[in-house]
């Protein structure tokens, strides 16, 4: 039965019960009922444990002559006086008389006792007496009495043989956890490490030092730890998978402050900066050049890349975006706003989105700030400033100030219909389902040509449906998603969602048919091939098919870091560690905001800490 922390059982220290499975058994005390016959009837010589046969030692009844004689002296004293007080006492005396027969019999069975007590510690071996010291701690232990079952515990380490790792092991073990309870991590952390030392597979000792090394702040030997724990137990404890996942989010938030802070600017893919242009249809800096923007020699020339006034920094950054020469609008609407020019506010607009795609929201928000504030400027500029300042504020993980700016924006540009279909998205994002449908609809009704919006709020529509459990409304969600291809066949995200539908509905085939003709629609669009690739995966358990998949990705976009992370969670499942650590580190130099960089670091720590267990304990989780 499970006594204390250990779990090895008190029954062995009761001479009534039987000992413990896997404790040695203890050496049988004579029974009450026959021990003087059983004292006088041995006659062979009791050896030393592990001596040797030579009759060195004191036969039984000689010992017991030894131990017995000051006994029964002692008993004939008490009844020679008893006998004598009896004679003085007269008529009265014989009552006294038996009852002081009664105590020394009393006596002769206490002292007895004590002979047995004294014959089992002589006789008992040194890990017997290891084991009643534990038992003893086991029961302090219990009792809440830590101080005085750390010095059982000790007294058991002492006197436990050095070669029996194993109990060893569990009183360093049971140390630890008295230690834990009076919060002394450092001690906590040290038995247990002399526990792991004995028996390297020690899941109590190994999660026990997990928790010392969090309370230390060791946060790297913490989750080494843990990660042995989650693979010794193949994930199936709750406690410890929350630990690592509590210490991989601390440690990813530390690591990604650092870099993110020193990082040096990148600019996305030029793939990726269309798409985020093209979510917005009210955005006056995405726009192409008007007539009255372009050069004289120009103005002729509608729907081609134009000339433009030199005098202009936001009008040469205009051009140099429809060029897709992205480097130098920053430099450009910085000339414009350092000049105070015309076009300031639209400059100061058009470099804060850069600096946002380049992953600089620092540099960001004092531009979108005073875009906010310019209250003579067109109101569209300001609705787009807040929207774009509220997403800036979901990624650092501020929902609060994020809901506020688009609610200001829906306030000073109630027919926009950016505001409502960005707000949607947010409202998915904080699972405000219905009202995430809410803002879709309106941006519907303000623009029905937004197919983007109406496949956003299908896929809003077929969340609320999954995790409501309803076999109906999902049926109704995709249905919507075949309405909305329909109508809007060139919509290459309305086939994306819809796919991913499909693949939670377990419709394999149908949705990578959709990957197809999104594909068809947007052959560079990097990320569908890594949706497609991760569907092979799913589906027909296609790891080189997915590879493939993903390999292309990375072909079309050398800086999708969707593409790296998921080929890095592949790796790792392969086991193939080094190589995985290699892709998310890809990823990290990527990231496009703090929060996803904070993730991707604890992907790659999650990986280093499995390398580090293989190498400690030849421990390796299961692979694909």
């Amino acid at each position: 039965g499970q006594a204390g922390p250990c779990g090895s059982g008190s029954a062995c220290a009761t001479r009534s019960l039987p000992a413990c499975p896997g404790h040695p058994v203890t050496p049988s005390l004579p029974s009450p009922g026959r021990r003087c016959e059983r004292i006088m009837a041995a006659s062979k010589p009791v050896e030393a444990p592990g001596g040797g046969g030579g009759g060195a030692g004191l036969s039984r009844w000689q010992l017991a002559l030894v131990l017995g004689a000051p006994i029964l002296l002692g008993a004939g004293a008490l009844y020679l006086w008893g006998r004598r007080a009896a004679r003085r006492g007269g008529k009265g005396g014989g009552s006294d008389s038996v009852l002081l027969l009664g105590e020394v019999h009393s006596l002769h069975a206490v002292m007895l006792f004590s002979f047995e007590l004294t014959y089992h510690s002589l006789f008992q071996s040194p890990l017997d007496r290891a084991q009643a010291a534990k038992n003893k701690g086991n029961k302090y232990f219990k009792a809440g009495k830590y101080e005085q079952a750390i010095q059982c515990y000790t007294e058991a380490i002492s006197l436990c043989p050095p070669e029996k790792n194993l109990d060893l092991s569990t009183f360093y073990q049971n140390r630890a956890a008295a230690y834990e309870q009076l919060q002394k991590w450092t001690e906590v952390a040290q038995d247990c490490t002399k526990a792991v030392e004995l028996n390297p597979k020690y899941v109590k000792a190994l999660f026990r030092r997990a928790k010392a090394h969090e309370k230390l702040d060791n946060k790297k030997e913490c989750l080494e730890d843990v990660t042995a724990v989650c693979i010794l137990e193949a994930f199936q404890n709750q406690q410890s998978m929350l630990l690592a996942d509590k210490v991989l989010k601390l440690l990813g938030k530390e690591k990604a402050k650092e870099k993110y802070k020193n990082r040096e600017p990148l600019m996305p893919s030029p793939q990726f900066i269309k798409s985020y242009f093209s979510s917005f249809t009210d955005d006056i800096i995405s726009q192409p050049l008007l007539k009255g923007e372009k050069s004289d020699e120009d103005k002729d020339k509608e729907g081609e890349a134009s000339e433009v006034n030199e005098n202009s920094g936001y009008l040469r950054a205009k051009q140099y975006m429809e060029e897709e020469n992205y480097d130098k609008i920053i430099s450009e609407s910085t000339k414009e706003i350092e000049a105070k020019g015309k076009y300031m506010a639209e400059a100061l607009l058009l470099r804060a989105t850069f600096y946002l795609l380049i992953g600089s929201s620092n540099a960001a928000k004092p531009d979108l700030d005073q875009v906010i504030s310019m209250e003579d400027a067109n109101v569209k500029l300001r609705a787009n400033a807040l929207i774009k300042r509220g997403s800036m504020h979901m990624q650092q993980q501020q929902p609060v100030q994020s809901t506020q700016d688009f609610n200001m924006a829906a306030d000073i540009d109630p027919q926009n219909a950016d505001v409502y279909h960005h707000r949607g998205q947010l409202k998915i994002l904080l699972d405000q389902i219905e009202e995430a449908v809410e803002d879709f609809d309106e941006c519907i009704r303000l623009r029905p040509d937004s197919a983007l919006a109406q496949a956003q709020k299908c896929f809003a529509l077929y969340r609320q449906a999954y995790t409501g459990n309803n076999p109906l409304p999902v049926q109704v969600a995709l249905k919507g998603f075949e309405d909305v291809i329909k109508k809007f066949p060139k919509c290459a995200e309305g086939y994306a969602l819809y796919a991913q539908a499909l693949t939670d509905q377990q419709q394999f085939g149908k949705a990578d048919e959709m990957y197809d003709k999104c594909i068809d629609l947007e052959p560079d669009n990097a990320t569908t091939y890594v949706h497609k690739g991760l569907l092979q995966l799913q589906w027909k358990q296609d790891v080189d098919k997915g590879l493939e998949l993903i390999s292309k990705a990375i072909e079309i976009d050398n800086k999708c870091d969707f593409a790296y992370e998921t080929m890095g969670t592949i790796e790792v499942q392969r086991g193939n560690l080094d190589k995985a650590i290699e892709m998310f580190n890809k990823a990290i130099n990527l990231a496009k905001s703090e929060m996803e960089m904070a993730h991707l670091y604890s992907l790659c720590d999650a990986a280093y800490a499995q390398t580090e267990v293989a190498k400690k304990y030849g421990l390796k989780p299961p692979t694909l």
